[in-house]
């Protein structure tokens, strides 16, 4: 095993695995090693002018081009070997001799709990990491003996071609790096009036020495084996639209090179399957846009020059608009995500933007160029997403960078058949004779056709230097509250019988294993010992010391005992129905299940249903219902930080925690959610539910838990993201714990997981054309395989504002937005993170302004890139999380605040903003043809009750929710023919189903909203809603356009912009 290979993943190693203890990553529990937060910031702060210092402004720290300075004690640490990494102990104090970092602004990077309230002014910036962009060193080289090799169909494409960019890409990149500006200050801008003109706060930055940083052990940070997948969350944003040229300078002088530069190579790589098995489907792995395969000879780098001559820009991302004119601007299809201008060539290889997705289509050359735009930058990832075909490449040689450990993938370049250079750091690696051959072509000397080379999403199985122990078996083990509560909601009967029906499809093989723990103010353990004729219980009853008893008893093996457990699943809703016990022992429950699993590791399944009342993790309620509708004084803090404390010595021995909640009263979520965010698990919330008051909420259960139990797992995950040399990432975001600079732990990785990072450009990017990012997903398939998943993407490098602003993916900005918007809730406060997004508009619109437009027009003007933006922030201003002025619940806004942090890109952009069809005139006209089904696709109506009608019927699916409105005079074919009743007056009011009819209306309406339901991991109930509803304020509330009670209309939102633009 190669020393340096070692992932580091299980800082103790169980018993079971001592002759494999790693060595490399200290146990978790001393102090100063670890920095834990749901987004946490890696790297030492700087000040430094980013969003939210636009006009008048003091002026801070510039970004001049040179290294960052230190502010603070701790000098830059260079060695390629060590890296640096922002250390909070587990007591969140700080390693000796350093100092919290102060932000001054909404730096774009916030760690919970670790910045003064109240000291910052309301706006994002971004914020400088110092820490080394790229991982350290590895010794290790390719130097196994060559294997066999296995090819899955995969994805066909070119080789690269020396052009990097499209025939009309950006200007070529200078040399010289822009300075910031300094204008004087203004004050920060508040959120749009309610009701009398907007306060105005006084600014106050505040310079204060960086994060120390502690060194962690370096082979810890060598990433042998755990490269990190990340997956660019979802598709959708606004295509860029026609090219108009522009003269490019005659002379381009390329100091790197990019691209193949040897021209001997032969035609492009073909798709090619191995015999039987199937073909790729064009839309699995690559770009959505129905490229085709291309042959075309490479270009030597003599050819890059040429190809450049006529550089043009996609202009219509520029187009000036003016916003208070244009009302119409919401697409009538969703938004794709825009396309990178790139060299065709090199764009039809580039990940998938379900999977991999940035901020910045192009990228800023400098940070002050960066700062100057206002617009953060970061990425979006959905690492481990279904896909329906997938590329996996089994080899005893997986071929990396010697220097960074980058993946060989499509856009390194090949000097010659024997040398490659990496596209992130630059260093010239040998090919390895075994890469030579490409198995699936059966040719010699092309290493440059391989599918590691023609893939930019493949996944790699592991060889055994990857592994630190032997992959840990599939371990699955269920916490039920059985208290009077509990018992008297009826989950119990739902979950158990969903369990019962999906047993045989839990992920797995032979050695899976499963357990249940049942609690209340004791904890019960069940036996399924071979040999018994049914299930013994034994209960714990001291809470204070928990033990186990009998331990090898009650995790057992599923196929082995399937019979004790089906018959343990049958009795166990009937066992507590006289229980008159109503305290609720959670943490001791989950305490006794930390100790049942910490030998092997795997995933805990938790159900509660109201406040833990006793022993450890005891909680009181915090919520006062009378001040649910302010945004002062709210709990969005844990109130003990026990839960998290778990969560930490859970991650350390591989175990995960899903929670699910299921609860009418107030049950602290911002403390027990803490269980499941740092151990990379999920939270589930059911409210109010009720197996007889609330039905349709056991539907929705069911369903959910369906595709929990039965979707891939991931045990044992490390994820690492690596982008090219001089950008570096300072924050994460999502559930997991960050073990080192860039190393993210996740006991469990599932594929409805979402993730995003902040970025800043820490060195100028003088002399690229284009950088790349990649992410690396090491794991444990519930197969018992040791697999890699590796995403690539590539981006071209802008001089030019206008080109920064050109390539903006407006729904990444909201997503990412979205994202630090949560943790400035929680370390803020909510009425500061409601400013900051406010301020987030004002800033871009101001910067493009002033600087892009060149002549100043009346109105509110905004790149075409940007035009939806105004729109996206007033939806997330309005969204659950973050809306003031209704009586939302603590729990459930917290809820929506943990969505935000976990879900990828499309489904977060769905809750956020709605979309609306009309339904009662559905056509057969533009429709998809998806397994001989016919879906209509009507087109989107923007979310204002001026676009209702009360002739017809209206669909908004709201993500989690969707409302079917029936205005009063609709139609009576659609009454009849879809509803199933004889008129208006007789829809009920709580209809959540619509009844199955031999109609062409009702099987186009059933095709189209079951067509939306599949596309996304959770349920959304059906209402449907007339007129006289109860749920009709629910409707209206989405109609995000509208003004209410509370909140502008968007009209009197984009006025309050443009107040303070023009200022």
């Amino acid at each position: 095993m190669h020393p340096s290979d070692g992932q580091g993943y299980s800082p103790s190693v169980p018993g079971s695995y001592s002759h494999q203890t790693p060595a490399k990553v200290p146990p978790h529990q001393s102090s100063g090693q670890y920095n834990y937060s749901g987004s946490q910031n890696v790297s030492q702060l700087n000040n430094y002018q980013g969003p939210g210092q636009t006009l008048n402004r003091p002026p801070v720290v510039p970004f001049s081009g040179s290294p960052v300075q230190q502010t603070g004690p701790v000098p830059q640490v260079l060695l390629p070997a060590l890296q640096n990494s922002a250390a909070v102990s587990s007591a969140g104090s700080f390693p000796p001799g350093a100092s919290p970092p102060v932000l001054s602004n909404w730096q774009y990077s916030q760690t919970p709990g670790s910045q003064p309230v109240g000291s910052q002014t309301s706006h994002l910036a971004h914020v400088t990491g110092t820490g080394s962009a790229q991982p350290p060193s590895s010794l290790s080289g390719n130097t196994n003996p060559p294997g066999n090799y296995q090819y899955a169909a995969s994805p066909g494409g070119p080789p690269l071609q020396n052009s990097y960019m499209k025939p009309g890409s950006a200007p070529p990149p200078v040399t010289q790096p822009l300075t910031p500006l300094h204008p004087p200050s203004r004050p920060p801008l508040g959120p749009p009036p309610v009701g009398g003109p907007p306060l105005i706060r006084p600014s106050t930055l505040i310079a204060g020495p960086p994060n120390t940083q502690s060194l962690l052990n370096s082979a810890a940070n060598r990433e042998g084996c755990c490269s990190s997948a990340v997956n660019c969350k979802y598709l959708s944003s606004l295509p860029l639209a026609t090219p108009h040229p522009s003269p490019a300078p005659p002379n381009l002088k390329m100091n790197r090179s990019v691209g193949y530069s040897y021209p001997t190579l032969p035609p492009g790589y073909q798709n090619t399957s191995p015999p039987g098995a199937p073909g790729m489907q064009a839309s699995a792995l690559q770009y959505p846009d129905g490229s085709k395969h291309f042959h075309q000879p490479a270009l030597g780098t003599n050819h890059l020059t040429a190809a450049m001559g006529g550089l043009s820009l996609q202009q219509e991302g520029l187009r000036p608009v003016n916003l208070l004119q244009e009302r119409n601007i919401l697409p009538t299809t969703l938004l794709k995500a825009p396309v990178p201008n790139l060299h065709e060539d090199i764009q039809k290889l580039n990940c998938n933007p379900e999977l991999f997705r940035c901020t910045l289509t192009n990228i800023p050359q400098t940070q002050a160029l960066l700062n100057k735009a206002k617009l953060p930058l970061g990425l979006l990832l959905h690492p481990f997403k279904d896909l329906s075909q997938l590329p996996v490449v089994t080899s005893s040689t997986i071929v990396r960078c010697r220097s960074c450990r980058t993946y060989i993938n499509p856009f390194v370049s090949f000097l010659d058949q024997r040398r490659w250079k990496c596209n992130l750091c630059y260093r010239v690696n040998d090919v390895p004779e075994e890469f030579m051959y490409n198995p699936v072509t059966r040719v010699y000397g092309e290493p440059h056709k391989r599918p590691e080379v023609q893939n930019a999403t493949i996944e790699f199985m592991a060889p055994s230097e990857y592994m630190l122990r032997p992959p840990q078996p599939p371990v699955y083990l269920f916490v039920f509250d059985v208290s009077h509560n509990a018992i008297e909601t009826g989950y119990l009967n739902t979950v158990c019988q969903t369990l019962l029906d999906n047993l045989d499809l839990l992920p797995g093989n032979t050695r899976t294993k499963i357990g249940f723990i049942t609690f209340d103010s004791t904890i019960h353990f069940y036996s399924l010992q071979e040999g018994l004729s049914q299930p013994q219980m034994l209960i714990v009853s001291d809470i204070e010391d928990v033990f186990i008893p009998m331990p090898e008893n009650l995790l057992v093996n599923l196929n082995e005992n399937k019979e004790l457990i089906q018959d343990l699943l049958r009795t166990l809703p009937q066992m507590f129905t006289k229980s008159l016990e109503t305290q609720s022992a959670l943490g001791p429950a989950l305490q006794a299940a930390f100790k049942l699993m910490s030998p092997t590791g795997g995933r805990i399944s938790v159900f509660q249903t109201q406040l833990p009342s006793v022993g450890m993790g005891a909680l009181k309620s915090r919520e006062e219902p009378n001040q649910r509708a302010t945004a002062k004084d709210i709990h969005l803090t844990p109130s003990t930080d026990f839960y998290k404390k778990l969560a930490l010595d859970c991650s350390g021995q591989q175990v995960a925690v899903d929670l699910f909640l299921l609860s009418g009263q107030y049950s602290d979520l911002a403390s027990l959610g803490c269980i499941s965010r740092y151990s990379a698990g999920s939270v589930y919330y059911y409210q109010s539910y009720h197996h007889k008051h609330n039905p349709v909420q056991v539907e929705k259960l069911q369903k959910e838990l369906k595709r929990y139990l039965t979707r891939k797992i991931g045990f044992e995950a490390v994820m690492r993201i690596r982008c090219t040399k001089g950008l570096s990432i300072h924050t994460f975001h999502g559930n997991f714990f960050v073990r080192s600079t860039d190393l993210l732990s996740l006991p469990n990785v599932n594929p409805d997981a979402g993730y995003a990072v902040q970025m800043s450009v820490e060195e100028s990017l003088t002399d690229m054309q284009v950088v790349s990012f990649q992410s690396a997903l090491l794991y444990t398939s519930s197969k018992g395989e040791r697999r890699i998943r590796v995403h690539t993407m590539c981006l071209p490098v802008v001089t030019t504002l206008s080109d920064v602003y050109l390539g903006a993916d407006v729904q990444a900005i909201t997503g990412l937005l979205a994202n630090m918007a949560v943790d400035r809730s929680v370390s803020a406060t909510l009425s500061d993170a409601r400013d900051a997004l406010v301020n987030a508009v004002i800033d871009s619109l101001s910067a493009y302004r002033s600087s892009v437009l060149s002549i100043q027009q009346p109105g509110l003007m905004a790149p075409y890139s940007l035009r939806l933006f105004p729109l996206y922030v007033l939806a997330l201003l309005k969204q659950k999380a973050f809306q003031t002025g209704t009586n939302a619940r603590l729990d459930e806004r917290l809820f929506t605040m943990c969505q935000v942090k976990n879900q990828p890109l499309v489904y977060l952009m769905l809750m956020t903003h709605p979309s609306l069809y009309r339904v009662d005139n559905l056509t057969d006209e533009g429709a998809l043809n998806i397994n001989d089904r016919t879906i209509p696709q009507p087109p989107i109506l923007q979310l204002s009750v001026e676009k209702l009608s009360r002739d017809g019927a209206y669909l908004m699916d709201a993500g989690s929710v969707m409302f079917l409105w029936i205005g009063k005079n609709c139609g009576q074919s659609f009454i009849s023919q879809v509803l199933g009743v004889p008129n208006y007056g007789s829809v009920p009011q709580n209809m959540t189903h619509l009844p199955e009819l031999e109609t062409a209306e009702s099987i186009r309406t059933i095709a189209f909203i079951s067509w939306l339901r599949e596309q996304r991991p959770f349920f959304p109930i059906l209402y449907i809603v007339k007129d006289d509803s109860p749920l009709k304020s629910s409707f209206l509330q989405n109609m995000i356009e509208d003004r209410t009670e509370s909140a502008l209309s968007y009209y009197e939102f984009l006025l309050h912009i443009q107040q303070q633009v023009n200022k």
